[in-house]
């Protein structure tokens, strides 16, 4: 089982490794080839609601795999979509300048909001496919995804020290004025903290017995531990040539519009 669960880790880390890389190189491209792009995971799209109906029909390694794999392959999707800007919101432009509280609040809902919808739809799709079958790692992979960047977009909203907003490309450089730079907020040390008790959580229960150690349970516990990893790099110096330089290597994007400093 130590096997099982090794292997299990490190194929979560070289899907997330692999996956967001290949995103971010396609997005690096020219405007031109982003509909060819984004056409092409449509058809990937269509065959991971497949694997996702085939891996909720009964519990097994290879469907906590197929499932797993398939919600990698249907989250790059919607990655793919907002990063290329074809679905982002109604509201395409920088921040408002001197905009506070409310106001700044719903110029920033704006610039997600059809994004947002759209994977609201997609959770519930898979709710609906989900009902009375056994096996949730589908659905439990996309709803980690979701909350937890969720939480991103909150921390780039409350503010943090490392936004990535210098590798955002120039069709959406209007984002960074939504992004706030500082060393630390309540918000981050709250969803942090809970991330990080519900990854201790689910390690402390499969340790001592109470929750089988299944693959689903570790591929779980491995992209929640993943997430976590990439919030504390909101914290840290540290750049994505690091992880991910050969796909963001070439071409690199200049920001033109200021971060909000407080």
């Amino acid at each position: 089982m130590v096997n099982q669960a090794g292997l299990a880790v490190l194929y979560a880390v070289l899907c997330w490794w692999f996956s967001t890389g290949v995103i971010l190189w396609l997005d690096r491209q020219h405007p031109r080839t982003f509909p060819t792009s984004l056409s092409f995971w449509t058809m990937l799209l269509a065959v991971s609601f497949i694997g996702v109906d085939q891996s909720m029909r009964a519990d097994s390694e290879f469907n906590a795999y197929l499932g797993f794999t398939s919600v990698i392959i249907m989250w790059g999707w919607h990655e793919l979509a907002f990063l290329t800007g074809i679905i982002t919101g109604p509201r395409k432009i920088a921040l408002d300048a001197g905009a506070q509280g409310w106001r700044r609040f719903t110029q920033s809902v704006a610039v997600i909001l059809h994004h947002e919808l759209i994977l609201l739809l997609n959770f519930g799709v898979l709710w609906w496919m989900q009902m009375g079958r056994p096996n949730h790692i589908a659905i439990c992979t996309f709803a980690l995804l979701w909350f937890m960047r969720l939480s991103a977009k909150l921390n780039l909203f409350f503010g943090v020290r490392q936004s990535g907003a210098e590798y955002l490309p120039q069709h959406l450089t209007y984002l960074a004025s939504y992004f706030r730079k500082r060393a630390l907020t309540p918000w981050f040390v709250l969803s942090m903290s809970l991330s990080v008790i519900a990854w201790v959580w689910l390690v402390h229960m499969a340790q001592f017995g109470t929750l089988p150690v299944t693959t689903n349970v570790v591929l779980l516990a491995a992209l929640l531990g993943l997430a976590i990893v990439e919030h504390v790099v909101m914290l840290m110096p540290w750049t994505l040539e690091k992880i991910w330089g050969w796909a963001i290597a070439s071409k690199p994007v200049l920001v033109n519009t200021p971060l909000r400093s407080e």
